[in-house]
């Protein structure tokens, strides 16, 4: 089980302070804390033998292996779940994880943007109730006529649940028959205003889509396995909130994006705390996109997708 994200603060600052040699006011910057609380956190680690390295290599295996992730591809923060012999399901245990990340990074007063897929739907099922206060919940992209429960107006709709918060749902489908009907649709007072909101939230949660024959869009019926398959041939290396990203992380153009009612790329890209959740090992190069499309700023792994990743950044083969 990796370190709760509370206390994964104290191995952040052991690492910086430690492995990067910053000063404890740089440290401070770096991790929004005020020095007093670096002070604390460096001294828990000393205590708790952190920075001795026979002990951290023992324990914190994974988390040394989140920090040299975060320094390779400069994401603000990555929590990995373990696949060894003595953890849990990676399955059962990702949701629980990424809850419990999503929880400590929602503040009171945020607006958070939600996308969709059976991972979200996941971690909004084993998600525990919280009281946050002035929450609002909203909708990354439509809706979808499949009889799913890990459509978007329900993930959103169970999360704004769990934490007591309001939850606004588009009422509108997540493509459209004609790119003319989808243009005029985003430009309904309603629809603009929803779609203009997402730049101002504070945090979001989501993953990445595969462009594989039963990916979510294909079995949802947004587009045939045929389609799929010649988007993929067109650059198609993944879907975030319903639309084709390239391997680049930038929109792909094409008839099928413009017919998409979702928040645009960029307004993803505003907000400041985009935590991106991805169990599966068919993923990875939808995720590689992600990241080099600056739409993850916080991850949740598992060891084997981290090691991965790390290999990718640092120039070896994947």
């Amino acid at each position: 089980m990796p370190l709760r994200p509370a206390d994964q603060l104290i191995h952040k600052a052991a690492w910086l302070y430690y492995t990067h040699g910053l000063r404890q006011d740089e440290v401070a910057q770096r991790l929004n804390l005020s020095r007093a609380s670096v002070a604390t956190y460096l001294r828990k680690a000393r205590e708790t033998g952190i920075v001795t390295i026979s002990t951290s290599s023992q324990l914190y295996t994974d988390e040394a292996l989140a920090r040299r992730l975060e320094d390779a591809i400069g994401l603000d923060a990555v929590w990995i779940v373990p696949e060894d012999r003595e953890a849990l399901d990676p399955s059962a245990e990702m949701p629980v994880v990424a809850a419990t990340v999503f929880q400590e990074l929602a503040r009171s007063g945020d607006r958070i943007a939600i996308a969709w897929g059976r991972t979200v739907y996941h971690i909004a099922d084993v998600m525990p109730y919280a009281d946050r206060q002035n929450v609002t919940v909203v909708q990354l992209c439509g809706n979808l006529g499949a009889p799913y429960s890990y459509r978007p107006d329900q993930c959103t709709t169970e999360i704004a649940r769990r934490l007591n918060a309001e939850g606004i749902n588009f009422y509108a489908p997540l493509v459209l028959s004609s790119e003319r009907l989808a243009e005029e649709l985003r430009a309904e007072p309603v629809i603009l205003e929803q779609l203009k909101s997402i730049a101002t939230c504070q945090l979001a949660l989501y993953s990445v889509g595969g462009i594989e024959a039963d990916s979510h869009l294909v079995r949802c019926g947004a587009l045939t396995a045929a389609e799929m398959a010649d988007m993929g041939e067109a650059g198609a290396a993944g879907v975030i909130a319903g639309q084709l990203i390239d391997a680049e992380g930038q929109l792909v153009d094409c008839d099928y994006n413009r017919r998409c009612i979702s928040a645009d790329l960029d307004s993803i890209r505003a907000i400041p705390k985009r935590l991106m959740v991805v169990e599966e090992a068919n993923k990875f190069e939808p995720l590689v996109a992600a990241i080099k499309g600056r739409l993850v700023s916080h991850l949740v792994v598992t060891t084997s997708m981290a090691q991965r990743l790390l290999s990718r950044w640092e120039g070896a083969p994947a």
